[in-house]
């Protein structure tokens, strides 16, 4: 008697089982059945670009109020212009301390982005140079085509260059932050003494 209840008990739970399989299987083939953390797969929160009530044009993606600045972004206020370029000169001066680390920073800085046209030294024989493109002058040597020996550039002039560009050279400021820039400024005035 006893061994007959226990059978009935074992057959009515896998009757269950076997039931509820079925009956679940049945329902939507594209569901993957129980949802862990719905919020990680319906967000409250408004996508870019979907229509959204609560702002008067109905777009989500708002522009950001005038004069505000990104967190941790620097500004840098000259024009890329020549006068820009003559004001940064007499106004713009590197706040980093001359240290070691800052120059070895400057030199590993120089030779991944700079070094491809200006050459290892600074004397205008990068690897583009071989390829046809025009070289660059030599820190020590040569003359800026904005005027001046190269050997003679200042802080500021040299840092307005390396965010803007000049010529051939375009703009460095989305590879190389203003500190890095900066690392790099020291390291070019280093090579103006070769």
């Amino acid at each position: 008697m006893l061994a007959m209840n226990k059978f009935r008990v074992l057959g009515t739970a896998v009757i269950t089982i076997v039931a509820s399989v079925v009956i679940t299987s049945c329902k939507d083939k594209r569901s993957t059945g129980w949802e862990y953390a719905p919020n990680m797969y319906e967000h409250i929160a408004y996508d870019p670009d979907q229509r959204n009530p609560n702002f008067k044009d109905g777009k989500t993606a708002q522009v950001p109020p005038a004069g505000t600045i990104p967190v941790g972004f620097t500004p840098f206020d000259y024009p890329n212009t020549k006068e820009g370029y003559e004001q940064a000169s007499v106004e713009v001066k590197n706040a980093l301390a001359l240290t070691e680390q800052n120059l070895a920073d400057g030199k590993q800085l120089f030779t991944a982005f700079c070094s491809p046209c200006h050459g290892v030294t600074g004397q205008g024989d990068g690897t583009v140079v071989a390829h046809g493109f025009q070289a660059p002058p030599s820190y020590s040597t040569g003359q800026s085509s904005r005027g001046g020996a190269m050997k003679d550039l200042t802080d500021g002039k040299i840092y307005h260059t390396i965010t803007y560009g000049v010529n051939n050279m375009g703009s460095y400021a989305s590879q190389l932050s203003p500190e890095e820039r900066w690392k790099v400024v020291m390291y070019v005035h280093h090579l103006q003494t070769l």
